[in-house]
């Protein structure tokens, strides 16, 4: 949305943030859900580029970005795009939520290096009313993890930001159909690095370095490897190394918790019960 435009009105309406990934260990990227007040309201221009996505009941939308300006009936799941740099308004004739989603600058131009598309231009473009379906896919999976009592590994937000940002720069990665796999060297590589710092918060940027790959195709080629994405078997890993410690009873639980990488007691708690069937507590009282 231009900074240039004239016409930009006060802001009218309220904003209220009623859920945040502020807490969850995300870098480059973030989301919020956010109650939005009937009214106008002013987008300033920011560093990352962000997604506005509709939540719930329609309302009638007007909004004004880059010059252009559209009004629309704004259903459940449609988005608007703003790009770093831009800014604007908007105004709604009812309240609304909006699933807020943001991509630091840099983190997107490195997902684009990545994939080799910057020499392509790629690019993430101001777009009013998006209505794409996987890209749909991927933010409702992206609120679960704002809503759900204990989020997954920042590992798999990470992944749907990758992902999100290949549909909303319009681009195709293209490759052939033969199934690759990481070579047993590059994958042991990995393996031991991924259980030599479980404790410790692991992104995919590191774990495609260690073999010298990109994150989208190191992801692919994990995931064709092990059966399994990369935050799958990293929390498979915690969740198995925790159940070792448990048994041999010389920490505490919140202490093993730690020890493997989880935020917390119940984070450990939450993924032992999903994964294995049980809780510490019932693990311990079960073997003992």
């Amino acid at each position: 949305m231009n900074a240039a435009h004239p016409a930009l009105v006060p802001h009218s309406g309220a904003r209220a943030s009623l859920l945040s990934s502020a807490s969850l260990g995300w870098s480059g990227f973030g989301a919020e859900l956010i109650g939005v007040s009937a009214g106008s309201h002013r987008i300033p221009a920011a560093a990352e580029h962000r997604v506005g996505v509709h939540v719930g009941a329609p309302v009638r939308a007007v909004c004004r970005c880059n010059g252009e300006r559209a009004a629309r009936i704004q259903a459940h799941g449609d988005a608007d795009v703003i790009p770093a740099g831009l800014d604007g308004e908007w105004s709604d004739d009812g309240n609304c939520t909006i699933l807020r989603i943001w991509f630091a600058d840099d983190f997107v131009r490195n997902t684009f290096d990545q994939l080799g598309l910057r020499a392509s231009g790629a690019q993430i473009r101001p777009q009013f009313q998006l209505r794409d379906t996987r890209f749909q896919h991927l933010a409702w999976a992206m609120r679960a993890e704002l809503e759900a009592d204990e989020a997954s590994d920042p590992l798999y937000a990470e992944s749907l930001s990758t992902a999100m940002i290949v549909r909303l720069a319009g681009v195709s990665v293209v490759r052939d159909n033969k199934r690759r796999t990481l070579s047993p060297h590059a994958a042991a590589r990995v393996i031991d690095y991924i259980e030599a710092h479980l404790d410790e918060r692991l992104t995919l940027s590191e774990l495609a370095a260690l073999v010298e790959l990109s994150v989208p195709h190191f992801k692919v080629l994990f995931r064709e490897t092990m059966g399994v994405p990369v935050h799958r078997h990293v929390l498979q890993r915690r969740v198995e190394r925790a159940k070792a410690l448990l048994l041999q009873g010389t920490l505490s639980a919140s202490q093993v918790a730690l020890e493997v990488g989880f935020a917390h007691q119940s984070h450990m708690a939450h993924w032992m019960k999903r994964l294995l069937g049980v809780t510490p507590r019932e693990l311990i009282r079960f073997n003992f």
